[in-house]
């Protein structure tokens, strides 16, 4: 099993953060992947992280679509792809109405579409071709106007392309299209609900699971018996933010996951919980089952457990969040969790 991990840009001390990357390069993770919100954007640190590395991938998880044009996501693959000789990772997600239309003031609707556009025209100008581009969002040269068709004066460039995807339309598309697929809220026990639809988008194009990185991710902070409840704690309103307030009140990508896997009536009373004002009823809701469900958080021989089952129902690539307060603590168990994940397969 592959190892990644994820960095936020605009977390704290970013020099603290290059730091972390660097030295995680040298406990052997395979990808570092830096994450766009509403605060720092990815790609100047992902620039960055080119030049202080040399060996691991490095990737946008991800570059929200209706932030930049589709040239312009294939141009930036291209640039970081040459800056990191060859180490580049492009990672896309429809993100939500709430950062897309309330943030950036732009259309939200027909992400699906807008997302196989995006792709093909990414992959025309990594081909170096000529665009002439006609679709349902995307129309380029624009009609009416004074341009031609041109191509981008980069070399042709080989990027792989991961979707994030939780909806089963998004998660088809993945399957049909994408060479991995960026995912969260993962229960190996409901796996079924993510990779019936990407096995679906995988036969529509004659391909196999073979052909798709499947790219898990989850906090990993090993703990003895003794400190277990409180972790677990600690981390229940994290989880209730996610179920009630990502998205808007009627888009919420997380709240739809978890409700597929079982959780369907408690991601409800979270919600409301939280909709309401009453973040810490909302986190009382979520129960242990539900943190263990989806974080490798436990025992040294729990975790352990749970990377192997992630491998067995299907998981490629295991993206670690090592918790800790401390650079040396965060290092301490992204290491552990890299030794767990090569011993698992």
């Amino acid at each position: 099993m592959r190892t990644a991990t994820t960095v936020e840009a605009s977390a704290g001390d970013w020099n603290a953060t290059a730091e972390y990357v660097a030295e995680a390069e040298k406990l052997g993770l395979d990808i570092c992947w830096v994450a766009e919100a509403w605060g720092a954007d990815a790609v100047s640190p992902l620039g960055y992280l080119a030049a202080r590395t040399s060996t691991m991938r490095i990737g946008s998880a991800i570059l929200q679509l209706g932030t930049r044009s589709p040239v312009l996501i294939a141009q930036t693959a291209m640039t970081l792809d040459r800056l990191s000789g060859g180490r580049f990772l492009l990672g896309l997600g429809a993100s939500g109405p709430q950062v897309i239309e309330g943030l950036h003031g732009t259309a939200f609707a027909h992400p699906l579409a807008r997302m196989r556009e995006t792709v093909e025209i990414v992959r025309q100008v990594f081909a170096g071709e000529k665009l002439s581009y006609t679709g349902s969002q995307y129309q380029i040269p624009r009609p009416g106007g004074e341009g031609k068709p041109m191509r981008v004066s980069l070399a042709p460039a080989s990027v792989p392309v991961y979707l994030a995807a939780l909806s089963p339309k998004m998660l088809e598309l993945t399957g049909e299209i994408a060479d991995g697929w960026l995912g969260t809220s993962f229960v190996p026990e409901g796996a079924g609900a993510y990779l019936g639809h990407l096995d679906a988008g995988l036969a529509r194009a004659g391909r196999v699971r073979a052909d798709l990185d499947i790219c898990q991710g989850a906090e990993v902070n090993v703990v003895d018996e003794a400190r277990l409840a409180e972790v677990l704690a600690s981390r229940k309103k994290e989880l209730a933010f996610s179920l009630g307030g990502m998205g808007s009140g009627r888009t919420n990508f997380y709240h739809d996951a978890y409700s597929r896997q079982g959780w369907a009536q408690v991601a409800v009373q979270v919600r409301e919980r939280w909709q309401a004002g009453d973040r810490d009823g909302a986190a009382r809701l979520v129960t242990d089952e539900m943190v263990l469900a989806t974080t490798l958080i436990g025992t040294q021989d729990m975790v352990r457990a749970r990377l192997r089952d992630w491998r067995e129902a299907g998981v490629d690539t295991v993206r670690l969040y090592p918790a800790g307060d401390t650079l040396a603590a965060r290092l301490d168990n992204l290491g552990r969790g890299i030794d767990l994940a090569r011993a698992a397969g």
